[in-house]
């Protein structure tokens, strides 16, 4: 690990929206260097002239000039990021890696053993964690306030359209891509995980309804699940709301009371009746990652990188916020719901 008081030095692999977030946040972090950044486009087409670091035009390039990196930041499409980690950690560099770790519960398993193998660390990217009503609603969960869970909604209702899958992008493509709940709802999915474990009786049922013509994959769904530890789930998603996001929001019936978290992004308590309880005050949440005539999941990147700072300076207090372990069960969760659809075309 580095010594407390010398900059974590970053690298970005992957010079998108999210890359260019992922630097953002490196340069204002007071503990955070960005090093260098690399993309297989050309630098000019970027949008990256604000940062004067050295440009690789692949990783293979970056790797081998041998450069002073202690994490690689993995922001390529989501088909690359399994193979990638391994290649870094190999190379000696921890990683940071965006959501989702990897596209097959197999792939995810492959980065962890090379993170035991390597000595390396992997932080997976889970930035809602982070927004103030997950930090509460995580509270009251683990302390016990609500009571035994008896019935957990999610629902993910967003626009994505021609101005999102644009022609020779890799958003909708099955390979790189992975499906709406990889890349869209896999923050949300996360958020239940992190907040009532495992589930389990999968049933799925999705459907294409307006994307046969802009992805390989679903565009809407609604699954039914059971957690391990007590209480039944269900999960309503769609990418076919016309021309703006609409909610994501968790609905929670408990034994205590009940919480609604919604808004656009799940970034507000808009329900809260608990026995012997009042609601306090929330500090605002960050808005979502803005692109262009979308915006995304919460804007916390400055969360995970303060993170990863903290784990790597040798913070023996700060644990990794998203581990591998957590980011395979996500990927497991979702591939499990796949696995359990009755896919019909419209």
């Amino acid at each position: 690990m580095n010594n407390s008081t010398q900059k974590i030095r970053f690298a970005v692999i992957g010079c998108g929206h999210i890359g260019k977030r992922h630097a953002e946040m490196i340069t204002r972090d007071a503990g955070a260097e960005l090093v260098a950044l690399c993309d297989i486009r050309p630098k000019e087409n970027l949008g990256i002239e604000a940062y004067a670091v050295p440009f690789f035009s692949s990783l293979e390039e970056l790797l081998k000039a041998d450069f002073p990196i202690d994490v690689i930041n993995i922001c390529t499409p989501n088909g690359l990021h399994a193979a990638m980690a391994i290649r870094c950690m190999k190379a000696g560099h921890h990683v940071v890696i965006e959501k989702p770790m990897a596209l097959t519960k197999a792939d995810a398993e492959q980065v962890i053993f090379a993170s035991l193998r390597y000595n390396r660390q992997a932080f997976c990217v889970m930035q809602n964690r982070y927004s103030p009503p997950s930090v509460w609603i995580k509270d009251m969960v683990d302390s016990g306030k609500l009571g035994k869970i008896y019935m957990v909604q999610l629902n993910c209702y967003w626009n994505r359209d021609e101005r999102y899958y644009k022609p020779g992008g890799w958003h909708g493509d099955k390979q790189l891509d992975g499906g709406t709940l990889f890349t869209q709802f896999s923050h949300f999915i996360d958020i239940m995980y992190w907040l009532f474990g495992d589930i389990t009786n999968i049933r799925s049922r999705m459907a294409d309804f307006n994307h046969g013509k802009l992805t390989d994959f679903e565009d809407s769904g609604m699954i039914t699940f059971d957690f391990v530890e007590g209480g039944m789930g269900s999960l309503n998603f769609s990418t076919s709301v016309w021309d703006k996001n609409l909610e994501s929001s968790l609905l929670i019936v408990a034994e205590n009371g009940s919480v609604k978290i919604g808004g656009q992004y799940m970034n507000e308590v808009t329900y809260c009746h608990i026995k012997d309880y009042e609601m306090p005050q929330l500090p605002p949440t960050n808005p979502g990652n803005d692109y262009g005539p979308y915006k995304g999941s919460a804007q916390n990147h400055n969360f995970v990188i303060r993170n990863v700072v903290e784990v790597l300076s040798g913070n023996t207090q700060q644990t990794i916020t998203t581990n591998v372990l957590e980011g395979m069960k996500v990927v497991d969760i979702i591939c499990r719901m796949y696995e359990a659809t009755n896919e019909t075309k419209s």
